[in-house]
């Protein structure tokens, strides 16, 4: 129990020990939940009869054998009725007299979760009142006695009433408090702002969502937390919104270069409610499902082409091939090699059309990036001329990336030497890389040469324009805005005042770090899950188990020291790891998701935009090879 839980006990007895009434709370068990020390003393009790636990049945047989009913043929009788009326109980108000001379008011009411409330009250003095009342009855009008005796009456009802108010205003308290935590714990921000701009309510989300704001925003202006260009950017569809017309929208964060969705709901008073959250990682994964389809798309058109297309290539080639056998003209054999010439680079095309729109699929990694761009400079020294310089300037953090190397490599040396074509034989060409936040990678390669022609800025991503005339197949640059949209990210290019740059802007996503320690392994097959947890054993974790998403966050919840989440996609119930994924919350737990499905599933794509993904059957080795990349070269 949290110290605050120990407080709100103490506050409770103590506030429950004040009150001049006894009360007692049995669930129902008709086991004693609460009473206070009225209670104990109204009726002389024992300590082991006021301990919660405490019988029913027990506390009413030691009242009648102490004499609280007065005298009692059938004492074990006498209590199995009480025992009786307990367990069906009912809602009731009733007054008696005690063995001891004072008279009591017994009000009950049942419980919402079981069990019942009962309220004891010492209204002896209210009798004795009557009692004087009836004595002077000879000297009262009988209308001045009957307006006493309703006057009291009414007074015990307004009790009774004030007792069910006083237990409405505590549940709509709880009610409250509940709400209020249910939107500190939504990943999103939620807030909202009166006719004049300035926070009435928020929750402490704001700097999750658009990083260096504040989180005591109540009575600020909306313009002076989130800043003019912020403000600038919200303010059309903040204005609609003050006019009645409610609003979605997106937009990008310069400063942390992050994705939000922002939603304005008028409150029907001048007022506005404000729903923002970071949609960074669903932008991503958005971008990627829309290459997808598009490369999906362009397949379809493009094979029944390039299948015609290869036969005419192919006849094309034997036929010249015939000829080129033949003893002819010189001029007619430049003509026939020429034709050779030209229908081989027809099959060299398409096989790199068949590469831009054929089933490559972008398979993340955990890659050493730095590693990566010392291997590029390696590799792409010897094809540059003697009189060019190519440096690399790498300032991203010292952390292994989840990255697809093969395919970013291969883009890399495609811009260095599409850079060495434009410089000619002489110029310097630098790759450079830097985080941004943590949310983007950019990588850029920049060259000396004569820079982007405005046509080329146009149209440099659409296949097949190209700048080299014969010598190009213009589908260089659209392979690598390909590799790129298929990550989830975006191309920029752009001239500088020395030349020509190109950014690759990639999604920052970290590959898991855990060193041992205690695993979280979420599988509703025992089978599997039975493999995976000594695997785990033998990567030195500790391992617990879940079948499903919810037992999963349980567990989660209770142990604080998890250092891995290992689940499955699809899982038991209507959530799937991903959904674990996000319940769980960026930046906290690492999560590694497992599945059997093809990488073109739309859950295994979505999957990937989230988090890093083992495609089954995997090894011990493959599962090594991600969590420690560096352990397992």
């Amino acid at each position: 129990m949290a110290q605050s839980d120990f407080e709100t006990r103490d506050f409770t007895t103590a506030g429950l020990n004040l009150i001049a009434q006894a009360l007692t709370i049995y669930d129902r068990d008709l086991r004693l939940a609460v009473c206070n020390r009225p209670f104990q003393t109204m009726f002389d009790l024992p300590q082991e009869l006021v301990t919660p636990g405490a019988g029913f049945e027990d506390t009413v047989r030691h009242l009648v054998l102490k004499g609280e009913y007065g005298a009692v043929d059938d004492p074990e009788g006498f209590v199995r009725t009480r025992v009786e009326q307990a367990r069906a109980f009912q809602p009731h108000y009733m007054e008696r007299t005690r063995a001891n001379g004072r008279t009591i008011s017994v009000e009950g009411s049942p419980l919402p979760q079981g069990g019942w409330v009962t309220v004891y009250t010492d209204i002896t003095r209210a009798k004795r009142s009557e009692a004087l009342l009836r004595a002077r009855s000879e000297e009262l009008s009988d209308q001045l006695l009957a307006h006493a005796e309703d006057l009291s009456a009414t007074n015990r009802e307004l009790a009774a009433t004030i007792t069910a108010l006083q237990e409405t205003k505590r549940q709509l308290t709880e009610a409250e408090a509940r709400a209020r935590l249910t939107a500190e714990m939504m990943p999103a921000h939620i807030a909202h702002v009166d006719a004049t701009g300035h926070y009435t309510y928020s929750n402490r989300r704001l700097g999750t969502v658009i990083p260096y704001h504040g989180t005591d925003l109540p009575g600020r202006h909306i313009r002076d937390v989130l800043g003019p260009a912020i403000h600038d950017r919200i303010s059309p569809s903040l204005d609609r919104a003050y006019r009645g017309e409610a609003s979605v929208f997106e937009f990008t964060d310069r400063a942390s270069a992050r994705r939000i969705r922002v939603a304005f709901t008028p409150d029907g008073h001048g007022g506005v409610y404000i729903l923002s959250m970071d949609i960074t990682q669903e932008t991503q994964a958005r971008v990627a499902l829309q290459q997808t389809r598009r490369r999906a798309l362009a397949a379809q058109m493009v094979n029944g082409l390039a299948h015609d297309f290869a036969n005419l290539l192919t006849i094309i080639l034997g036929m010249q091939s015939k000829l080129q056998r033949m003893d002819l003209p010189p001029e007619q054999s430049e003509l026939v090699a020429a034709t050779l010439g030209a229908a081989r680079r027809g099959g060299a095309l398409l096989n790199r059309i068949g590469d831009l729109t054929g089933h490559r699929t972008y398979r993340p990694r955990p890659t050493d990036l730095h590693g990566l761009l010392q291997d590029l400079k390696v590799l792409a020294t010897p094809t540059l001329p003697r009189a060019m310089g190519l440096s690399v300037l790498d300032t991203t953090p010292d952390t292994w990336l989840m990255l697809d190397s093969a395919m970013l490599q291969d883009a890399l040396l495609n811009l260095v030497l599409n850079a060495r074509d434009a410089c000619g034989a002489t110029g310097q060409i630098t790759v450079s890389a830097h985080a941004i936040e943590d949310v983007w990678i950019d990588i850029s390669v920049s060259d000396t040469g004569p820079g982007f022609s405005e046509e080329a800025l146009s149209q440099a991503l659409n296949p097949f324009f190209t700048t080299k005339g014969g010598e190009g197949s213009g589908l260089g640059l659209p392979m690598v805005y390909d590799m790129v949209k298929l990550a989830g990210g975006d191309l920029r290019l752009f001239n500088t005042p020395t030349g020509a740059t190109v950014t690759l802007r990639l999604p920052y996503r970290p590959a898991p770090e855990a060193r041992g320690g205690l695993a979280l392994l979420v599988e509703d097959n025992d089978t599997l899950r039975e493999g995976v947890r000594d695997m785990l054993v033998d990567l030195d974790y500790a391992v617990v188990e879940a079948a499903s998403v919810d037992e999963a966050v349980a567990l989660a919840a209770d142990l604080p020291d998890i250092a891995l989440v290992l689940s499955d996609i699809r899982l038991e119930g209507q959530s799937t790891g991903i959904d674990l994924a996000d319940r769980l919350g960026p930046g906290g737990v690492p999560v590694v998701l497992m599945t059997s499905l093809p990488p073109g599933d739309p859950l295994h794509r979505a999957a990937r935009a989230r988090a890093p993904v083992l495609r089954k059957p995997f090894t011990r080795e493959d599962l090594m090879r991600l969590l420690r990349p560096e352990a397992a070269q």
